[in-house]
């Protein structure tokens, strides 16, 4: 029996996966949570077999969240299931420990059977991402991205949001000094020079979209 702690911030879509899984032989949902800190209590306390996440969560993403968990447990094993299908995320998930990456537009015996792989210990990733990141190393469009750290990546995102320095620092559990510094990192690597070409770069590449910059965006989980 593998024991899953599923992750994500809208109950009616952690419903829907429960109810999927529980049909599942071998599989049991023992815990679940809607954000990054009631995540990883969780965790301390079932110590579950595999934790399915998404990236989008309230405050801390799952990003963070995946970091966190890994620094408690270096065997732990976790799947992103996200709509994010913007390679750059997958790179960055597998950086902060996931092994495997699947997005929700996929199929359910895909999730099915990425759950099977990361409990085994295996890399896995959904068709659309496999396909995605080899076009990009074959273009290399996004090179720059995969130069930033989990961290920077996590920073940038907050950003371009428009968040203030402190509250970046709250977020994230870390001084508005190291904020300022990866700010400034973050530019450099990017090759921008101001925080209006640095949103503009964030939604060329896709790490942002206008949508959710105005706040008119889905309101599904992402």
């Amino acid at each position: 029996m593998i024991s899953i702690l599923l992750v994500d911030d809208h109950a009616i879509v952690r419903e829907g996966y429960r109810a999927l899984l529980a049909k599942q032989p071998g599989l049991r949902v023992v815990a679940e949570a809607a954000d990054a800190v009631q995540a990883y209590e969780r965790f301390k306390e079932c110590s579950p077999d595999v934790v399915i996440t998404d990236l989008s969560l309230p405050g801390s993403s799952g990003l963070d969240l995946i970091s966190r968990i890994k620094q408690r447990c270096v065997e732990a094993k976790i799947l992103v299931f996200s709509m994010h299908q913007n390679p750059s995320f997958a790179v960055q998930a597998s950086r902060a420990g996931a092994l495997g990456y699947v997005t929700k537009s996929s199929a359910p015996e895909v999730l099915l059977r990425a759950i099977g792989e990361v409990h085994a210990g295996r890399h896995t990733l959904s068709a659309d991402i496999a396909q995605a990141l080899a076009l990009e190393k074959l273009g290399g469009d996004r090179m720059a991205l995969e130069t930033l750290t989990v961290r920077e990546f996590e920073i940038l995102r907050l950003l371009v949001e428009a968040r203030s320095i402190d509250d970046i620092a709250q977020t994230l559990n870390i001084s508005p000094k190291t904020v300022c510094n990866s700010h400034y990192l973050i530019k450099r690597k990017l090759g921008v020079t101001s925080d209006i070409e640095l949103t503009r770069l964030a939604i060329r590449l896709n790490v942002i979209n206008l949508l959710e910059l105005s706040g008119s965006g889905p309101t599904a989980s992402e």
